[in-house]
């Protein structure tokens, strides 16, 4: 089986719906409500998963929320390295309007620490590839490729939320899978995917745009970059070649924007199969 590691964060998130997003001073009624675990690593773990990966992912926790994130991880037949630290959780609200549009506010809580690594370190050496984000501080970051190039892992960097780069980072990591707007001191590398939401996707070294796939009706867009980077982690850890990757990566993304919610709108194998017969 496919093994793949992820590190990111982990929290519960509350998806509001509404026709329209807020006007200045104005307060809105949902028309509904939804709370599961998510973050950009936790929901790209959930794509790698229904993929049929072997995952494993690590995060901090807080002092509350944790019997959730851990019921719904071992639902996914994820394995969970969770270090439990003393203060408030991960947090995420998720406003999206009748376009599938959304605003997102994060609290980050909890975080990781570089000797946190500690425990993940035999699952980084026995991945294809490890998989990371932004939402973590730089230096597990940087520890983490460390341990990653002594064990000839590919590493894959999801540069969201936006920030800039540790030289270290922008040299030993192999694919950046920045979107549009965080491509910042990326502008001269050529191990580059640009996610283009509806247009698709570049891959830079290529020179190529592999457009969005249209699955029907866009219900909801949260989680898509997350659904992206995890099955491109998954098709990469397989062996497939980057262009095939990334359409694999585009389709499955939109299918995944047709469903409400993040990590329980990803879809499965078995749907994605139906896309392609």
């Amino acid at each position: 089986m496919i093994k793949i590691a992820v590190i990111g964060m982990v929290g519960n998130s509350a998806f509001l719906s509404v026709d329209e997003f807020h006007k200045s001073g104005e307060t809105l009624t949902a028309k509904s409500f939804h709370l599961e675990p998510g973050g950009k690593g936790y929901n790209a773990s959930v794509a790698a998963r229904r993929m049929g990966a072997k995952v494993s992912f690590l995060a901090a926790v807080g002092n509350e929320g944790f019997e959730d994130i851990a019921a719904f991880t071992k639902k996914e037949g994820i394995d969970g390295f969770f270090v439990k630290k003393s203060g408030p959780s991960a947090y995420a609200t998720i406003l999206t309007n009748a376009s599938g549009e959304n605003h997102v506010t994060v609290f980050r809580g909890e975080a990781l620490e570089e000797n946190d690594l500690l425990v993940f370190e035999e699952e980084i050496k026995t991945a294809k590839v490890l998989l990371l984000n932004n939402e973590v501080p730089e230096i597990v970051n940087i520890r983490a490729i460390e341990l990653a190039k002594k064990y000839g892992v590919y590493v894959i960097l999801n540069p969201a939320p936006y920030r800039e780069l540790n030289p270290y980072i922008l040299e030993n990591v192999d694919l950046f899978t920045p979107n549009e707007h965080e491509t910042q001191g990326l502008e001269n590398k050529q191990n580059l995917i640009v996610t283009l939401g509806k247009k698709g996707a570049l891959i830079k070294e290529q020179n190529i745009i592999i457009e969005k796939f249209n699955a029907g009706e866009t219900v909801d867009t949260t989680g898509a970059g997350d659904t992206f980077n995890g099955v491109l982690a998954y098709e990469i850890a397989g062996g497939k070649d980057i262009v095939s990757a990334v359409k694999k990566a585009i389709m499955v993304s939109g299918i995944k924007v047709t469903k409400k919610y993040a990590a329980g709108g990803i879809p499965t194998k078995e749907e994605i199969e139906k896309y392609e017969n």
